[in-house]
């Protein structure tokens, strides 16, 4: 009661303390910030007009000798005047760039509050969002060193206010639309014009303004020529929409400037080796250090680049495309090759020809998503032995209707029927892991992922390297046959896990950066861990190299057969031919390489081993001589107490001979009328197998294969159309014996007897 009294009588006097106290913290606050600013070295505005030094970027191969690209070494600048530039660039800048340009003073405080509460919540005051306005930008670009540090913030807002003083802002805006870069050696909106469209500044349509405005916020990210081109429209598109808000054009110009497709011109670039590579690399360094750093502090980029089996590379996909085209439609092609043990990228052919104005061959495909087909079998047969199936077990190849919502012997693929059939229209019966993969069945494959579990194989797929599945619910079983997108760079270095024994080396592309005295400012490590069990991945391995196994399908000399060493391969395809693949590796060398048309349109005249194969095989031969010859390590397979069908035996010879043992005795009473004779090799006649063959899920439990028999198989939602599927082709087999009434004995003399099957 006595403090509750005392702060009503001197509440007043607390409030005026407070105010006092406050307003001398302010004070002080403002002159130590005035004494701090005082003592900062302004640049006079004289040296406005004098322009950095500029140390380019330069990028080498993996020995640091072969320079691969200097990113200024042909830098183009075109100053021109206010009055030749289109109105649309002009209006199309400022409502993207700075839309209260025309209003401030040099600065925009509520932006530079705005994007300090931004960056305060991303944990980077001084990075992230600059609430820069144009002036600053100017003044930025001109004078000052790019470097993150509060002390330049002050100095550019400074020179942002005098700058304001001494030029118009026509002045400033011409200068910023002849300094801004647009990607690679293009600096000013004249060159950017006639690079990308062929004309000058003065003549920019509305549309083509709102790309060239889009582009300098990250000019190496949305380059119209990389492989960010939506990011480049979606941007494009902001533009226009802020163009609008800002009263610069009228609703109906804005509708129709949205409708129109704008053509770039081919892509000027010179001086270049492995442009796919280089440019693949330029985007990580632009996202790492930025634009404006790239373009001054001379970095050194050592790279992971082969340039070797570059050379070799780029001359084998430019022939074996040129040849593709003529017979196979296939205009395209890409191919890479990493190192499974560190990770390294030692090869990147984007296109056929990185020129080409006919095939867009500026677009990497490889970083394009596209459907793989059966190349993604290995994972899914991966997961599966993940959870203890082998490549001995045996499923069946018959048809099968996978859908429980449509009838057991419907063969329709139509929604929600999915009944899908082999390449060749052909079914071959019980069949092993390991021949169904190696000989590319599709049944046996749509029944592994169904055993592996959907969700269990993207997560597996996933943890390998292959993240662009991330769409269950669109996938489903179709996922095994190549229904899902990925990109050959990932689907590479996935395999390189198979390859390195179930280790993932993390993607690597740069080994060494320096700065300009030559002191290491980054060095890229080899990190590694381990995804995938050593005996699962060795399992793969085995199988994809099992020449024998796949001669079915291949042929005993194919060009995926090495006889001196072990090379794993698998190819794959999609409907219609759109995509060709083929995935192989060496214990230290992974190769993907992919045939297609960029534009998805289908090729034809051939298997897709036929497209892609000759191609990668070359590469493979010459990759191979470079390297020391190792062996993948044997899986360990220990089969004891595992079931017969996950072992390999389709005829469930514990249960068999559980039912011959009854069946024997029941004859033997039968016949002698007392007590049976036990035998210890009971007879087991074709009626008895014939009962006794079943779909894999009769006899196991698919989330726990190694574990006891089902006690009610048909509990699966599965189980009734596999099932049917399996007694057709087992009547079809057996049948015909059963109703001659010829049940000889399995291995022994004919016998007869009475009983039919069923």
């Amino acid at each position: 009661m006595k403090i509750r009294s005392w702060f009503k009588k001197n509440w007043k006097e607390m409030l005026i303390d407070i105010f006092i106290f406050g307003l001398a913290s302010f004070i002080v606050l403002s002159a130590v910030l005035l004494v701090w600013i005082s003592t900062l070295e302004i640049p006079d505005l004289s040296a406005f007009e004098e322009r950095r030094v500029l140390q380019s970027t330069k990028i080498f191969d993996r020995t640091g000798e072969i320079l691969l690209y200097d990113l200024n070494q042909d830098v183009k600048r075109t100053i021109i005047p206010f009055a030749e530039m289109s109105r649309h660039i002009k209006n199309a800048t400022v409502a993207i760039e700075d839309d209260q340009f025309y209003n401030h003073i040099g600065i925009d405080v509520k932006a530079i509050i705005r994007a300090a509460i931004s960056n305060f919540t991303e944990g980077d005051l001084l990075g992230g969002q600059g609430g820069s306005t144009i002036t600053q930008q100017v003044i930025k670009n001109s004078v000052l060193q790019k470097d993150k540090k509060l002390s330049r913030k002050v100095k550019e807002a400074i020179l942002s206010i005098k700058l304001e003083r001494v030029l118009e802002k026509d002045k400033i805006l011409e200068i910023y639309l002849n300094e801004s870069p647009y990607g690679g050696t293009i600096y000013g909106v004249e060159e950017a014009s006639r690079a990308f469209f062929g004309k000058s500044a003065s003549e920019l349509t509305l549309p083509e303004a709102a790309y060239l405005a889009a582009i300098p916020q990250a000019p190496t990210r949305l380059s119209p020529y990389g492989n960010n081109r939506e990011s480049l429209d979606n941007r494009q598109k902001l533009v226009l929409e802020r163009m609008r808000l800002n009263g610069f054009i009228t609703v109906d110009e804005y509708e129709e400037a949205k409708g129109v497709v704008v053509e770039f011109q081919p892509q000027a670039v010179t001086g270049i080796r492995a442009p796919h590579f280089v440019m693949y690399v330029v985007e990580q360094l632009a996202e790492r250090f930025g634009e404006e750093a790239m373009a001054e502090q001379g970095f050194r980029v050592i790279t992971t680049l082969d340039w070797d089996l570059q050379k070799e590379a780029e001359r084998i996909v430019a022939q074996k495309a040129a040849s593709n085209t003529v017979r196979f439609n296939a205009s395209n092609a890409g191919l890479i090759a990493t190192d499974p043990k560190t990770g390294d990228l030692l090869v990147m052919v984007g296109s056929k020809d990185y020129f080409s104005e006919e095939i867009e061959g500026n677009f990497n495909i490889t970083l394009s998503s596209r459907q793989p087909g059966s190349s993604i079998k290995p994972f899914v047969y991966a997961s599966a032995f993940k959870k203890g199936y082998l490549p001995a077990t045996i499923l069946f190849d018959v048809p099968t209707q996978f859908s429980p919502q449509c009838e057991p012997w419907s063969r329709s693929s139509e929604s929600p029927c999915y009944a899908p059939n082999n390449y060749n229209h052909k079914f071959v019966g019980p069949i092993s892991m390991r021949n169904a993969l190696a000989q590319s069945l599709n049944i046996p494959a749509v029944k592994t992922l169904y055993l592996a579990d959907l969700k269990d194989t993207l997560k597996f797929a996933a943890d390998m390297g292959l993240t662009t599945l991330n769409d269950p619910d669109r996938y489903g079983l179709t996922l095994v046959l190549g229904g899902g997108e990925v990109r050959l760079l990932d689907m590479t270095y996935a395999y390189g896990v198979f390859a390195n024994g179930g280790v993932k080396a993390q993607p690597r592309s740069i080994l060494k950066i320096e700065d300009s005295r030559g002191n290491v400012i980054e060095e890229t490590e080899v990190i590694s861990s381990r995804v995938l069990e050593a005996n699962v991945a060795y399992m793969i391995s085995d199988v994809l190299s099992d020449n024998v196994a796949r001669t079915p399908l291949w042929g005993s000399n194919s060009l995926i057969n090495f006889p001196n060493r072990d090379v794993a391969a698998k190819s794959g395809s999609t409907n219609n031919l759109r995509d060709a693949w083929i995935m192989g590796y060496a214990p230290n060398i992974a190769v993907g390489a992919w045939c297609g048309n960029n534009n998805n349109e289908a090729m034809g005249g051939g298997l897709s081993g036929l497209i892609t194969t000759p191609m990668w095989r070359e590469f493979m031969d010459i990759a191979l001589k470079k390297l020391p010859q190792e062996s993948f390590p044997q899986p360990q397979i220990n089969t004891a107490g595992v079931k017969p069908i996950i072992r390999g035996e389709y005829i469930d010879t514990t249960l068999l001979l559980e039912a011959m043992k009854n069946q024997n005795s029941t004859n033997e009473e039968n016949d002698n009328g007392n007590e049976a004779n036990t035998s210890d090799s009971p007879k087991i006649d074709i009626a008895t197998v014939y009962k006794n063959i079943h779909s894999i899920l009769h006899f196991v439990d698919r989330n726990n294969p190694q574990g006891g028999y089902p006690t009610n198989p048909a509990n699966d939602p599965q189980y009734e159309n596999w099932e049917y599927g399996v007694q057709k082709w087992n009547e079809e087999t057996f049948g015909l014996l059963l109703n001659t009434g010829k049940t000889g004995g399995v291995g022994e003399e004919e016998s007869e007897t009475n009983e039919e099957g069923d």
